[in-house]
């Protein structure tokens, strides 16, 4: 399914993301254009319904029962009453409503109502304008309409919010009205017709410019992440091909920038498919130099037996031949341990104890224990044992400095100098083994911890040596969670350094 690629989720998510925001921003848009276009157009309307207000108030009186004017009023009454004694009611006085029957009164409209000179203006027929007006009497009757006002036009409805104007929109038609004092009503529109079309065509531009945006975005999100994708297909096709067996295959790097994080994980692949190929090859190297080690002795026992079944021999001679092949054994059980003890380290077994434990104190007791072999060689044992306490597996520690003295031993002429010495430096209990033997050349140095590795390939194992020893020595230090060093100068001799927690 396309759904399972990270190209297409990538890709439908960046989509989803781009129609959310042009969707929200053209709604918007949209919105603010049509508030603004019919905030206008009301301004417009409530200009004009102000002005046909003011028409309706200011118009002349002539209709029958009009207020008599100032000079037809008897001088022997106040100003505010009529002839017939009833009195003038104030215009913001009376109540909504005709007057009682039988009665006129200074309210009554006259019989035509004339438009100031303002609100002619404002109603001009024009070509872009289209402007109409009605006004109605309280009674709901019309008192004066333009030409071109809508012969449907109903009596509004009154709402209880003052005298403030009220707008509402009918079809294609924007109205806006209000109630006077007397409850009169004036009302003024015009059509929307183009202004909804504009409108329209407003959507159809956001759309366009919507789907351009997106089909440009769209676009370049697929080249964006087909180009992020790149160099995870590469390191897949790679990781295929090392898991084929090609342990050489490394992922091309050339055209990925090491400064991203695909780069950078290109780059720890390629070096971790290179410790796992150096990893293969060591495994190699060490199953032939095991199978090579294992191969001597088991073909001196069976040549010796071999010779000594050939023919009958002396009881002196069958002896020779068993201590010969006890011997061989003897190699071979060493070496068969050596590798035991080293797969039990490489797979976490190797069951180390922790507990307080002092390397001066296991130092001086391996001293003790190889002072006659160091003795038949004529070497001088010095040591300067300082506490040196640690946390770990005294039996373990004390085989790495029995082996690290014994290889001292083995390759340190006589009448050599061995020194051995146990401090502590800043918070690290150290132990160093130096030698004044035949040392170790530069370019041999680097592989003298490798399974088998002999710096002198003319050496064989004769001297009862497996060539494991350090390697051993490296896997129970490292298990410990220090340091095991060296340093040699060729005739001047080799140290050893032990650095733990």
């Amino acid at each position: 399914m396309f759904t399972q690629s990270i190209r297409w989720r990538l890709q439908l998510w960046l989509a989803f993301l781009l129609v959310a925001v042009l969707g929200g921003f053209g709604f918007a848009v949209y919105q603010l254009q049509r508030t603004r276009q019919f905030n206008l157009i009301d301004e417009e309307l409530q200009l004009r319904v102000a002005a046909l207000g003011k028409s309706l108030r200011d118009t002349p009186p002539g209709g029958r029962g009009d207020r008599p004017p100032p000079e037809r009023q008897r001088p022997d009454r106040p100003p505010d009453f009529q002839d017939g004694g009833r009195p003038f009611q104030p215009l913001r006085g009376r109540p909504p409503g005709p007057p009682p029957e039988g009665v006129r009164g200074p309210f009554d409209r006259p019989l035509e109502i004339r438009l100031t000179p303002e609100a002619t203006s404002l109603f001009a027929t024009l070509p872009t304008n289209g402007f109409y007006y009605t006004l109605w009497s309280h009674e709901g009757k019309v008192l004066k309409r333009s030409e071109n006002s809508p012969v449907d036009l109903a009596f509004p409805a009154r709402v209880e919010t003052g005298l403030r104007a009220q707008t509402r929109t009918r079809g294609t038609l924007r109205e806006a009205y209000r109630f006077t004092e007397m409850g009169d009503c004036v009302l003024a529109g015009r059509s929307i017709k183009s202004d909804l079309d504009a409108l329209r065509r407003l959507v159809g531009w956001l759309f366009a410019a919507g789907g351009t945006v997106l089909a440009f975005g769209l676009g370049g999100g697929w080249w964006l992440t087909s180009r992020a994708i790149r160099p995870i297909e590469r390191i897949s096709t790679a990781a295929s091909r090392i898991s084929a067996g090609n342990l050489a295959e490394r992922i091309n790097v050339a055209n990925t920038d090491s400064e991203n994080e695909l780069g950078q994980l290109a780059e720890i692949l390629n070096s971790t498919f290179s410790r796992l190929d150096a990893a293969f090859a060591q495994q190699k190297q060490f199953t032939a130099d095991a199978s090579h080690e294992l191969r001597t002795p088991l073909t001196v026992v069976i040549a010796e037996a071999q010779s000594t079944l050939a023919r009958e021999r002396s009881p002196e001679e069958y002896r020779e031949t068993i201590e010969t092949c006890l011997e061989a054994a003897q190699q071979m059980r060493r070496l068969t341990e050596s590798l035991l003890e080293l797969a039990r380290f490489d797979a976490n077994q190797a069951g180390l104890t922790q507990q307080s434990c002092d390397l001066a104190e296991i130092a001086g007791e391996a001293l003790e224990k190889l002072r006659p072999l160091a003795l038949e060689k004529s070497l001088q044992l010095q040591f300067d044992l300082k506490p040196a306490p640690v946390n770990g597996d005294p039996i373990r520690l004390g085989q790495v400095v029995t082996n690290l003295l014994t290889n001292a031993i083995a390759y340190t002429p006589a009448n050599g100098e061995i020194r051995v010495a146990t401090s502590t430096e800043e918070g690290q209990s150290i132990l160093s083994v130096a030698d004044t033997g035949v040392g170790i050349s530069a370019e041999d140095l680097p592989h003298i911890f490798e399974r088998f590795y002999r710096a002198d390939k003319s050496r064989t194992r004769a001297n009862g040596h497996t060539g494991l020893g350090l390697a051993i020595c490296k896997a129970i230090i490292d298990a410990h969670g220090g340091t095991l060093e060296a340093a040699s100068e060729i005739d001047v001799g080799t140290t050893f350094t032990v650095r733990l927690g």
